[in-house]
């Protein structure tokens, strides 16, 4: 049972007051929870809703600056009731943490988790009385907070129609906002920058959702830790024109309902990332804060690395005595080019709507994912890449997945399968979020790592299951084989400051198959990619992904200049630094790998020049083996490549062409020995 805390624990909390029924005080109860640095800062506040009694609201302040105006915390049940309505405080306890853990994969090694949290109890004035409890965290880089709904009598279930969790967002707030058609989607659109007050009613935004309040700071709506619950979305609210309001996933045969759990429960974690700019919410690890800590007894067998991925250029191979295609022939094919260009891993796929187990590829209908389909000898394909030292990675349905992974699954172990690739899920309803978790914990009991595709947003799940390398959930450059429009470089450069947030992320990358933007058509078969050579490079640095594709045919990279520098960029990291940025027209990071250091910059379509400081470095002087643009006249848009000195109190001068980019592998050179004396 909790009680209230003792008033020389109460430093940096404020609880005032018990409710009054008094208009004359409509704001009489608050708790205050501050962040470890003091410039962050939540509330929890007790005030009058129109002319009912005081009900739950919650604000945020950066920098002592409103960033989240007083918002109302509800939910709704299938009753017909509200768990917000009017209530009281009954308790509130807090406890600072400080911990450190190491990960891997991530975007570096060794994390802090430090924060204040606070609970505080609440029970309804109204029958049926019930107790219910919010958790509040304040980081030196944004909040958190979660609903718990404890065991009690007289609530038998939990059953939620909606949750009216609002955002009260400043009146000149604007926002990069991705609207989403509804909520059975891939999260495959582009992203739109807009005032928050004129973002449509009938939008449905995916998150993170990024959002710049000028003169007060940045902020980057999501949710962590989604486990037995529905996923997020937000809506403007119908009532003031800056308040977002949140939106269950319904689940598919009970649209009315979005969460159906035994008590006690609790909901995700409701998380504002917040910087003075956004480059620094690139760094945060606070997603991983709120998820359990590692579920793995033995990580031992986790690898991160590079795959080919022949789907994407349509399995198009040139001067071969084989037709190309899902056949034996084409798959040593690649291994031998895994193996000779140390990309370690190859990928069995689709081609033509026939999956490499037999079937269409959509819609399921029933084949097993043991055997390949005619032609297709995976046994002979196994024991090859076994001969060669390359690993194979198996794509599916997720439905077949469903139905057949129990039986599967281990003897993919047998096999030696490095991991699988599950797609076309387009939901993060409470249905599809159990079986997500429940295919996670199958994939890992078997040793196997795991990519998704055709997905909603992480929300940090990769701490507890590391063997999770990365997600899609984004508009990438497959649609550059049938969009108009592709997957165009101002896309490419606000992802990083938004979707990325959420956690690593897949971009069908690598091909060096480069046009400059005006000469970009969309095509099928050995599809073209906008910007630079320099570019394709930039991307295996500037996004997380701990499982990124090599995504064209062999031919293309063999005798590239680029290819070596491809292969021996890293898949994790020890730390990561976002450098300089502006949304949606350029980005420079920063990931260090041992002792050494990898620089990527992108832009959008606009040629710039930039001056990146080398503070981040350690002492000593560095080796800067670098790959930048070809002058724009250069018809073929080759790479150029030099080498350099450096050391920390330097500046890379960094020259982008349109839709360009620039990696530097920054080496520490042996030191000097002391001249004889």
């Amino acid at each position: 049972m909790k009680t209230p805390i003792p008033a020389p624990l109460l430093t940096g909390f404020l609880l005032l007051g018990n409710i009054a029924s008094s208009a004359s005080r409509a704001d009489v109860s608050i708790v205050r929870v501050g962040s470890p640095n003091g410039r962050v800062r939540i509330e929890c506040v007790l005030q009058r809703h129109q002319e009912t009694e005081a009900v739950l609201h919650w604000r945020v302040y950066f920098k002592d600056q409103l960033i989240v105006l007083p918002s109302r915390l509800a939910v709704d049940f299938a009753d017909a009731s509200t768990l917000g309505g009017p209530c009281a405080i009954e308790s509130v306890e807090s406890r600072s943490r400080h911990e450190r853990y190491t990960i891997f994969p991530g975007k570096r090694r060794h994390v802090l988790d430090q924060c204040t949290e606070t609970i505080v109890a609440l029970r309804e004035r109204t029958p049926p009385r019930r107790r219910w409890e919010v958790v509040f965290r304040a980081y030196d880089d944004g909040v958190a907070f979660r609903y718990r709904f404890p065991a009690q009598d007289g609530w038998p279930r939990l059953l939620v129609t909606s949750e009216r969790t609002e955002f009260a967002l400043p009146d000149d707030a604007r926002a990069y906002a991705l609207p989403l058609n509804s909520f059975t989607t891939p999260y495959e659109k582009l992203y739109q920058k807009k005032r928050v007050a004129d973002i449509p009613k009938d939008w449905l935004l995916g998150l993170p959702l990024l959002i710049e309040c000028p003169g007060r700071g940045w902020a980057a709506i999501t949710e962590a830790n989604l486990t037995n619950y529905a996923g997020m979305y937000l809506a403007p609210s119908g009532g003031r024109p800056t308040t977002l309001t949140s939106r269950l996933s319904p689940l598919p045969k009970e649209p009315k309902l979005a969460v159906k759990a035994s008590l006690p429960h609790v909901s995700p974690w409701r998380v504002l990332l917040l910087a003075e700019g956004p480059l620094p919410m690139i760094e945060s690890d606070l997603l991983l804060h709120l998820n359990e800590p590692c579920a793995l007894a033995d990580t031992s067998w986790i690898r991160t690395g590079k795959t080919t991925f022949p789907w994407w250029n349509d399995y198009y191979l040139d001067n071969v005595p084989f037709k190309p295609g899902l056949n034996t022939a084409t798959m040593k094919y690649y291994i031998d080019f895994c193996a000779e260009a140390g990309i370690p891993y190859h990928s069995l796929d689709g081609f033509e709507n026939t999956t490499w187990y037999g079937g269409p590829i959509v819609p399921f209908k029933g084949p097993g994912i043991t055997k390949g389909i005619a032609g297709l000898d995976l046994a002979e394909v196994v024991r090859y890449a076994r001969t060669k030292g390359v690993r194979l990675r198996l794509w599916m349905h997720w439905l077949g997945a469903q139905a057949h992974m129990d039986q599967a699954f281990p003897k993919y172990r047998e096999w030696g399968i490095e991991g699988v690739m599950i797609d076309f899920m387009d939901r993060d309803d409470q249905e599809m979020v159990n079986w997500q978790h429940r295919l996670i914990r199958k994939a890992a009991e078997n040793h196997l790592t795991l990519t998704l595709h055709g997905v909603a947003k992480p929300t940090g799940l990769e701490r507890t299951y590391p063997h999770l390398l990365t997600h899609e959930g984004v508009l990438n450059l497959e649609y550059n084989k049938w969009d108009k429009a592709g997957c165009t470089p101002e896309h490419q450069v606000i992802v990083p400051f938004t979707r990325m947030l959420a956690g690593p992320l897949d971009f069908h990358q690598g091909s060096f198959r480069s046009v400059p933007v005006e000469k970009y058509k969309p095509r099928y078969k050995a599809p073209l990619v906008m910007g630079t050579p320099s570019r394709t490079l930039a991307m295996y640095v500037v996004y997380q992904d701990h499982l990124p594709m090599v995504v064209d045919y062999p031919s293309a990279y063999r005798g590239h200049p680029g290819l070596a520098m491809l292969a021996k960029i890293p898949t994790s990291w020890d730390d990561t630094k976002a450098i300089s940025g502006v949304v949606g027209e350029y980005v420079v990071i920063a990931r260090r790998s041992g002792a050494e250091w990898y620089v990527g910059a992108m832009n959008d379509s606009r040629p710039r020049e930039l001056h990146i400081p080398l503070h981040f470095l350690g002492t000593g002087r560095y080796r800067a083996e670098i790959y930048g643009d070809a002058p724009q006249r250069e018809a073929d848009r080759q790479l150029l490549q030099r080498n350099e000195e450096v050391a920390a109190q330097d500046t890379l001068k960094i020259s982008l062409a349109s839709a360009g980019g620039y990696v530097a592998r920054l080496t520490p050179l042996p030191k000097k020995a002391e001249a004889h004396k």
